[in-house]
């Protein structure tokens, strides 16, 4: 291990553990501090090595994310087995995976055209089993779950990636702490009343400077070019509060605190995972333009 990746990972370790200390003291306080360092344990060991350790890792939580969220939009019900419009989002999910890997990424919109007929396959010849919003939602669940989230497998394979990935959870996890702590101090206008009450814009403001702090002590410490990094996490963090406003809002429509049970006293992989889908890409997109 480089020097300058324990010292990324202590700089994500902060945020994390500032996070479980700032959100999580109740009753189940030990049980998530517990799980959230098993969690946080896997993710710097994946991420480091990369490779295939880190796709394979990567598709599984895409898979797993994938059927949290087929429960909670009615694409498969709930306690019930794999059906086949499930099974063939999957392979959609597998499909596009493997075309970044196999095939480095070259046709990518071709396998994801290849999941959609195998969903409009399976809509065709169990009808009238599915209605068309079962198959919309099965479709969006493969870009939402699989797409998005392998970007962080995506964005830890480019040249600058050891370092640049970590930004992705830096801006996530860290905008989310520090809007926690200054909408606690600060906050008085609601951002989101009926959505997200305790969410100030205050708060979010908070976790936007905050996530720009830490990209540029980030960048200090890993000798990154440093106005690069702030505009990186300042449009990452943005993009963090809209995944878990997004994910807020399908739960509430589903009419369901957590995606899943999977994490103890964090909820499922959707529930963990909710800003890091919507970051990962945007700091993919702007580690290739900008950088």
């Amino acid at each position: 291990m480089q020097t300058w990746d324990i010292i990324a990972l202590l700089a994500l370790a902060v945020v994390l553990i500032v996070q479980f200390l700032t959100r999580n003291i109740h009753n189940s306080f030990i049980t998530r501090t517990i799980s959230g360092g098993v969690l946080l344990l896997a993710a710097l060991l994946t991420i480091i090595n990369g490779g295939w350790i880190l796709f394979f890792t990567t598709l599984i939580l895409s898979l797993i994310g994938l059927r949290e969220l087929d429960k909670a939009i009615g694409v498969v019900e709930e306690n019930t087995r794999t059906g086949p419009l499930e099974a063939a989002a999957m392979a959609g999910v597998v499909l596009y995976y493997a075309s970044l890997h196999l095939f480095y990424g070259r046709l990518q919109v071709l396998a994801l055209i290849l999941g959609l007929v195998l969903l409009m396959f399976v809509y065709v010849f169990t009808y009238p089993r599915y209605r068309y919003p079962q198959v919309m939602g099965a479709f969006f669940g493969i870009l939402y779950c699989g797409v998005m989230l392998s970007f962080v497998y995506q964005t830890r394979m480019l040249d600058t990636g050891r370092y640049l990935v970590w930004l992705t959870f830096i801006a996530s996890w860290g905008c989310d702490t520090c809007a926690y702590c200054a909408g606690r101090v600060f906050g008085k206008h609601k951002m989101a009343p009926v959505l997200s009450p305790k969410k100030t814009i205050e708060g979010a403001v908070g976790g936007i400077a905050g996530a720009m702090l830490l990209g540029l002590l980030y960048a200090s410490l890993t000798r990154g070019p440093r106005l690069e990094y702030v505009a990186i996490c300042l449009f990452g963090a943005l993009v963090s509060m809209i995944g878990d406003l997004a994910a807020s809002a399908i739960k509430r429509n589903a009419g369901i605190k957590d995606y899943g049970k999977l994490i103890p006293g964090h909820g499922g992989v959707m529930d963990r995972f909710d800003s890091v889908i919507f970051t990962a890409p945007v700091i993919y997109l702007l580690g290739v333009t900008i950088l």
